[in-house]
């Protein structure tokens, strides 16, 4: 046995006025660290504190702390700490390590729960080499004020100023003064006869985008801008008058989003009223009388960007030209006012894809100047580029010609791509018969005034101050070559020179007439116009409307819950001025979270209704942006650095926004990855479905664990199958009723074909899990975009393929890239498996990204604690559960697809069991021997066993075997994990060949009774298969109430399964069996389509045996292929109160086209056998086949029903009979949908009257049946006759 040691965590608690305690660091030596395909050996530690940034090989540590209030984040103390020297530091980046502990905290405010969050880089470098913390001691003073309310116009209900008048929109794409005619705003839609000009007023926040944080003032709704109306002084708009404003367009420079464009749109709006009192103008700069230090300069500063390429096609960084086969391009810049005292500084940022290393050179004016230089990726490469950025310097000079040439050092398929270049100088303050913006950088350091001075300004009419862009003033130049004005220095502020000649013209879209709205003032009000709070809001673009409002209904009615739903566009309009921003969802969601009655009241779900993309300006086809999503700034790597996310949404408080790392979620968000009506009523239908009295079954009692096997390649991997076994066991113990499934694809024989290793057997039953219903479906492993696992365990075709309707689970898959759904270009197996409309998954916990094995591992339990509520705690939405374990443990790439207010649908407790053969369990009972008749009572009761006698409804009910005790197959050849344990505070981690494990028993029986006043009772003989020694099995109970919404479960183990029934009588008499296909309608020979459902009818004395003993499994074999039998065993149900009769109903898949024969064998408890056989022809599914068409009574006299036979099972189908005279007049037309479980159908019944309700006369008419698809559209018709008496 090999052994590994960790250390533990210690934490301690001290006075009220501070956070403080001890931490001890639990490394892990010599580990590698995986990310998908990727593999970094670095140290490592406990992953509930552990970031480790892939792009820049950092580490980082990081501890949240609980505490009662709001933290002083400016006060953290690291103490005491003990260091050990490290003997390397692996692929860590040695640049990025300081040589002490720079410790952050940050007060993180989750709804009503506040926490301290600490971090630092935990490995300093020494003068002797590195080392690392052991362990420490830290402080944080607790905060006496409330310093994370929400600012600006977030606090406190107020109305919208489109919330009435006439209003007419225009927009703009770059900064500068426009002039707004007469003729341009009577095109706008403007009647501008008999107005007062000083009434009119110009709304819009301007072409920057909102600020991440929400700590950065962005105003609550419109903001009035200041305008200067030539003209307005006579109280009329004449020909001759116009309008000028600043209006900020999409060309300034954004930090934070490293880019001078919109990521999110092209088009700045403003808006224009004509209603209300006088509005905001242009006011005169304050006049100062002392003197200024002279400002004869200015920077300049230019740039050329373009957002034409996203390379890795994540994240929010994008790039403009390539250089490829067209490796030289140039740029060519134009300061026509240039200074020539101070040369330029020209920055050029570009990245390459290579798998070498490669360069960019520049040359400035034909002269080289340098070159940017890229890192070759390699073939196993991380990263889809490498970047770099230099600064030149050159000469002044008026025009600049920038020259980029790609070298690809031999590699054809390299590429360069520029993100943008820059350009920095001094420019006189002259003239030169155009607009222009300037400012004085210097005057940050200066304090006191400064003198601007300009000449050659007889065209300057004016020079605006735009700092403060609402809020513009002004100093007239009154036709001088040369004049100044005087303003403070301290800061920089911003100006814009008017030159009279160069004004710009804003641009007018068809329909310029904006429709009243007014989300701030109504959101809260109630149908009686009342204040209510929000339970939740559903936000959807126009579009989809109808499905998001037919979800709130049912939430409404179904939850008892307040929804919202909210159009993308109006809050685009009121939040952002028009613009697509993410920032405005979150500010709307913010306003209302911070607008509730109480705390406690605050909304608590979000579910952005709508699929997202990589791409917020549709240049990609087939684009799925329909609610953007919060994309990351590092966009070279597909690993969790470059996450997309929407917790972005969620997070409410002032410190959070520019960091969406999940910590501090206030609200349970989801998405609903819907990119169209189609898609969005589907996904609301199985919402629907989910609740439907059709979806109450014992599939509710049962968990499915998938776990990947060890790899070779892959050391981590041997600890995948442990924490999933450790995962399932610890669920079955806080949650003994659920039924316990394990996939461990060690425990199953790999296959070895042409594509590699395979487990089949384990794919088959992962498929048939699905189908026949589990409440959960956990996958741990290594995935991808195209499925689960190297040996294809699950692949994308399988999502769609799925036919599990009503039996829908939710499906954690804490792996790679499975539902990568920001990229249009590739459907993923995640999104596939979601969004089928008649079966895969309801809602879908799962990942965008590459996600570190470590942090999986850990991020599981933490979330399986809050989401099946450990420790008596209550259940919470599944969204919800998600948020609690982000809080705990962040994981960014870990989201939620679905709908974030779903519940998971865990019946209720309990059923329990009172008596076997007559005897009372709380005394000596019978065991379930082998072939021994028994007999089972029970009760149902509420959570404190008192009896519900007014409980009537229906039983299913399991029997197991005792739990086995299986091995993995160490089928790779690798060492499993074992055990972990904590001996004296450390960590042991004890390998083993193979991983003994506990499964589930063989089902010994499976049946169903009625419920009566709350009791229940059944027979049943135990098959002789059962394993003979003695132990306790397992009775599963699920009961639901009849016609309502009511479901319980419950277990027993106490009782003992083993031994022989000595005074069993004997039966040689086989088991009875009829088979059909479909329905009971089918006769052998007839047609069906690709996927039919087989249904055996079985009836015998002593009932069907289901305990799969050897050779005795119920099968199914099609065409003789007795090498690949179809077992069917766990297909089989009793009917109602009787064991000795009942039905296997399995659903078959894709089916070739052809005449099939399928022989089926079954055995009684006596394993007595039975074998039968029937053939069926399978037509296909692309066309509608009709045969059997006949109206029965015929002929008739009062009414006949329309009999016929079709191909199309489950689906819906629209059904038109037409009946007409001999001569071809119709006279009784008949529409309608009609889904059929097998294939006859005789829905539609005729009374013999005509479409307008006359008895019509004797004689013999003709009808016409049409049967349309609604799937495929493809439809069918047949003629027949009829005749009436």
């Amino acid at each position: 046995m090999k052994k590994i040691y960790f250390l533990f965590l210690v934490l301690s608690w001290a006075s009220q006025a501070q956070v403080k305690g001890s931490f001890l660091i639990n490394w892990k030596e010599d580990s590698a660290y995986l990310i998908g395909e990727s593999k970094y050996f670095i140290p490592q530690f406990d992953y509930e504190n552990f970031f480790f940034d892939e792009v820049n090989k950092t580490l980082e540590f990081r501890l949240n702390v609980p505490s009662n209030s709001e933290i002083d984040e400016g006060s953290i103390r690291i103490t005491n700490i003990v260091y050990e020297n490290i003997n390397q530091i692996g692929d860590l980046a040695p640049i990025y390590i300081g040589n002490s502990i720079l410790a952050q905290s940050k007060s993180v405010i989750s709804r009503d729960k506040f926490f301290a969050q600490i971090s630092f880089a935990p490995i300093i470098k020494t003068n002797s080499g590195y080392q690392r913390v052991k362990s420490f001691d830290y402080s944080v003073e607790r905060s006496n004020s409330s310093s994370l309310l929400s600012k600006g116009g977030f606090n406190g209900l107020s109305n919208s100023v489109l919330s009435n008048g006439d209003w007419y929109r225009f927009y703009v794409d770059k900064s500068g003064v426009y002039k707004l005619s007469k003729a341009f705003l009577q095109q706008l839609g403007l009647n501008l006869n008999n107005i007062n000009p000083k009434n009119i007023k110009i709304y819009g926040n301007g072409g920057r985008m909102i600020p991440l944080s929400n700590a950065v003032d962005y105003p609550s709704d419109l903001e009035e801008n200041s305008i200067q109306i030539v003209g307005e002084e006579d109280g009329s708009f004449d020909n001759g008058d116009y309008i000028l404003f600043y209006a900020e367009g999409f060309d300034n420079w954004s930090e934070e989003n490293t880019t001078h464009l919109n990521l999110y749109d092209t088009k700045s709006y403003y808006y224009i009223t004509l209603q209300g009192n006088a509005g905001k103008r242009i006011i005169s700069m304050p006049e100062i009388s002392e003197s200024g230090i002279p400002i004869t300069s200015y920077d300049v500063y230019g740039f050329y960007e373009k957002d034409l390429i996203n390379i890795v096609r994540l994240g929010r960084r994008w790039f403009g030209d390539d250089f490829n086969f067209n490796n030289e391009k140039t740029f060519e810049f134009s300061f026509p006012n240039i200074n020539t005292s101070f040369p330029l500084n020209v920055r050029v940022v570009a990245a390459a894809s290579s798998l070498n290393s490669s360069l960019l050179e520049v040359k400035l004016n034909s002269v080289v100047a340098g070159s940017l230089t890229f890192s070759g990726l390699g073939t196993g490469a991380d990263l889809g580029y490498s970047i770099d950025s230099r600064t030149f310097s050159l000469p002044s000079n008026s025009n600049v010609a920038v020259q980029l040439t790609y070298n690809n050092n031999g590699v054809p398929s390299a590429k360069a791509y520029l993100d943008f270049i820059t350009i920095k100088a001094k420019g006189n303050l002259t003239g030169f018969g155009k607009q222009y913006r300037f400012q004085y950088d210097d005057a940050a350091n200066i304090l006191g005034f400064g003198n601007y001075q300009f000449m050659n300004a007889t065209s300057i009419s004016q020079v605006w101050d735009i700092t403060d862009i609402y809020n513009v003033s002004n100093v007239k130049n009154n036709n001088q070559s040369s004049f100044s004005f005087t303003a403070p220095l301290g800061e920089i502020r911003k100006y814009i020179a008017v030159d009279q000649l160069d004004y710009f013209t804003p641009k007018n879209e068809s329909n310029a007439k904006v429709v009243n709205q007014n989300i701030k003032g109504t959101i809260f009000k109630n149908a009686q116009g009342q204040f209510q709070d929000i339970d939740y809001l559903i936000i959807a673009p126009k579009f989809l409307n109808s499905s998001a409002e037919k979800l709130a209904n049912f939430h409404r009615n179904n939850s008892g819950m307040n929804v919202k739903v909210v159009l993308l566009e109006n809050i685009y309009t009121e939040f952002s001025s028009g613009k697509q921003d993410i920032g405005a969802i979150r500010n709307f969601v913010k306003y209302v979270y911070n607008n509730a009655s109480t705390p406690l009241k605050k909304v608590k779900y979000l579910n952005l209704f709508g699929a997202a993309s990589f791409d917020f300006k549709n240049r990609i086809p087939n684009n799925t942006n329909v609610v953007p999503i919060f994309q990351a700034m590092e966009s070279s790597s597909a690993g969790p650095t470059s996450f997309c996310s929407d917790d972005f949404f969620g997070l409410m408080d002032l410190n959070e926004g520019a960091n969406s790392n999940g910590s501090g979620l206030d609200i349970a968000v989801g998405r609903m990855i819907v990119s169209n009506v189609k898609e969005a009523d589907e996904m609301v239908n199985k919402v629907i479905e989910y609740h439907d009295l059709k979806s109450y079954g014992s599939w509710r009692n049962n968990l499915i664990f998938i776990a990947d096997d060890p790899s070779a390649e892959k050391g981590g991997d041997k600890q995948l199958q442990y924490y999933q076994n450790k995962l399932a066991d610890d669920i079955g113990f806080q949650k003994p009723f659920f039924n316990i499934n394990k996939i461990l694809l060690d425990a199953y024989v790999q296959e070895v074909s042409g594509g590699g290793a395979r487990y089949p057997k384990a794919r088959k039953e992962t498929f048939e899990a699905f189908e026949k219903g589990a409440l959960v479906f956990n996958y741990l492993g290594h995935g991808g975009e195209d499925g689960l696992a190297e040996e294809r365990i699950w692949e994308k075709a399988d999502g769609e393929n799925l036919k599990n309707q009503y039996k829908y689970p939710l499906f954690i898959t804490i792996t790679c890239d499975f539902s990568r759904f920001d990229n249009p270009y590739k459907q993923t197996g995640g999104e596939i498996t979601y969004l089928n409309p008649r079966g895969g998954a309801i809602s879908m916990i799962t990942t965008v990204r590459s996600i570190g094995q470590g942090d999986a591992q850990d991020f599981n339990p933490i979330l399986a604690k809050y989401l099946f509520a450990y420790d008596g705690n209550p259940y919470v939405s599944i969204a919800e559960a998600l948020r609690l374990a982000k809080n705990q443990m962040n994981s960014n790439v870990v989201v939620y697809v679905g709908d974030p207010a779903l519940m998971l649908a865990i019946p209720k407790p309990r059923v329990i069991l009172t008596k076997v053969n007559e005897m009372p369990i709380n005394g000596s009972f019978d065991d379930f021997k082998s072939l021994a008749v028994m007999k089972v009572a029970g009760q149902v009761v509420d959570e404190n066993n008192l009896p519900l006698n007014d409980y009537n409804g229906a039983l299913s009910v399991t029997i197991f075997d005792k739990n086995i005790q299986q091995n993995t197959l160490r089928n790779d050849f690798v060492d499993a994990v074992v055990n972990i344990t904590k001996i004296n505070g450390i960590t042991v981690e004890t390998l083993g060949s193979t991983m003994p494990f506990n499964a589930l028993g063989e089902t010994i029986f499976r049946g169903n009774a009625n419920v009566t006043n709350g009791n229940f009772e059944f027979d049943f003989v135990v098959p002789r298969d059962i394993r003979v020694p003695l132990g306790n099995g397992r009775i599963s109970f699920y009961a639901k109430k009849s016609n309502q919404f009511l479901d319980q479960t419950g277990l027993n183990t106490d009782i003992k399964v083993g031994g022989i029934n000595e005074n069993a009588v004997a039966d040689t008499t086989p088991p009875t069996v009829k088979l059909f296909m479909n329905d009971e309608s089918f006769i052998s020979g007839g047609i069906t389509n690709e996927s039919p459902i087989f249904l055996a009818l079985l009836e015998d004395e002593n009932g069907l045996n289901t305990a799969s003993g050897i050779g005795h499994d119920m099968i199914a074999i099609l065409d003789g292929d007795e090498s690949n039998p179809y077992i069917v065993t766990d297909y089989y149900e009793t009917d109602l109160d009787n064991y000795k009769k009942g039905r296997v109903k399995f659903p078959f898949r894709n089916l070739e086209k052809g005449l099939h024969t399928l022989t089926f064998k079954a055995w009684d408890v006596y394993n007595n056998p039975i074998t039968s056989e029937i053939q069926f022809l399978v037509v296909g599914d692309e066309t509608i086949t009709l045969t059997n068409v006949l109206n029965y009574p015929n002929p008739f006299v009062s009414y006949t029903q329309f009999w016929f036979t079709h191909n199309r099972p489950f689906e819906p189908l629209e059904v038109q009979v037409q009946v007409m005279t001999v001569t071809g007049k119709v006279v009784w037309t008949k529409n309608q949908l009609i889904n059929t479980e097998g294939f006859l159908s005789r829905e539609i019944t005729w009374d013999g009257k005509d479409d307008f309700g006359d008895k019509i006369g004797k004689g013999v008419y003709v009808y016409k049946l049409t049967v349309k698809s609604t799937l495929t559209n493809k439809k069918t018709e047949k003629f027949e006759k009829l005749v009436i008496l």
